[in-house]
């Protein structure tokens, strides 16, 4: 007897599984703001002082914390991690064969 299951499995990406466009980025921008705001936790820091720190005003901070991440590049982000004492390191390669399609990820 076969049971039938009430869920789906995750492809790993749950931007992807929601099928919002650009998962990828969705998913890269995602991660890389968990570890800004993991930064600003550890540290400590208000969202006042965060924003100073950013270049940036407290709303943004607090949008940043509640994951409302429309108005963040992955550039911008990478930045305030900068901004943070974080080196941000990009490697290229070629997508192996196996995959249908190349890959964004933030290691």
């Amino acid at each position: 007897m076969t049971t039938k299951r009430d869920y789906q499995m995750s492809s790993g990406n749950v931007f992807a599984d929601l099928g919002l466009a650009r998962p990828e980025e969705a998913l890269a921008k995602a991660e890389l703001a968990n570890r800004i705001l993991s930064i600003l936790r550890k540290r400590r820091l208000t969202q006042i002082r965060a924003a100073q720190m950013l270049g940036v005003d407290q709303p943004k901070i607090s949008a940043l914390s509640r994951g409302r991440l429309e108005g963040y590049s992955i550039e911008r982000l990478m930045r305030f991690l900068v901004l943070l004492g974080q080196d941000v390191e990009i490697h290229v390669k070629q997508r192996p064969r196996a995959k249908s399609q190349a890959r964004l990820l933030v290691a």
